[in-house]
């Protein structure tokens, strides 16, 4: 099934090109048009890559390239700064008030279909926002994460095997001190 997709860009990303490592997962706390209308403020200085509202509906609002402000302090296999690395998709609401719909689950499968054999992705590529900033943050509800990782795993084919983030490195080369001497 293919979901309504729309773009309203955010003003809040950076210039710096986006790695595209993997997918971090967020809930906006909000509704679809409130959430979107946040996002197009400067000052609320946030952003997602991807918001998906219940019926499934996408929004995009900083494309993959861009980095999007979504993250903040936060830290995943061992690198900070996941703004850099994790494309940001958030649920509109809160998956502690009502748990992720089927079409917002299914959504966020056909948003993951291009970028998943694309750009190498496996399961230990995709988190939620607890993850990387655990005590700061708190979503996804955990059951809602359970389900959310569930159907990745189902549908892009199971767990991923210890060591399949090799990729991530604890410090990108554009911002090594002492870059590595090339022969």
């Amino acid at each position: 099934m293919a979901f309504r997709q729309f773009e309203r860009l955010s003003p809040n990303r950076g210039p710096a090109a986006h790695e595209r490592l993997g997918a971090l997962f967020h809930h906006s706390g909000r509704g679809f048009a409130e959430t979107i209308d946040r996002m197009l403020d400067p000052g609320s200085r946030v952003s997602y890559h991807c918001l998906i509202e219940a019926d499934g509906t996408r929004c995009t609002l900083v494309p993959d390239a861009e980095v999007a402000w979504h993250a903040g302090a936060s830290t995943f296999l061992g690198r900070d700064r996941c703004n850099d690395f994790l494309l940001g998709v958030s649920f509109a609401g809160d998956t502690y008030l009502s748990p992720l719909s089927g079409p917002q689950i299914a959504s966020a499968l056909e948003w993951l279909e291009p970028r998943w054999n694309a750009l190498g992705w496996e399961t230990g590529r995709v988190a939620d926002h607890r993850q990387v900033a655990p005590g700061r943050k708190r979503d996804l509800n955990p059951a809602e994460w359970d389900r959310l990782i569930g159907a990745i795993a189902a549908h892009f084919g199971g767990a991923a095997a210890p060591g399949s983030v090799s990729m991530l490195k604890s410090t990108p080369p554009s911002r090594r001190k002492n870059p590595p001497q090339t022969r």
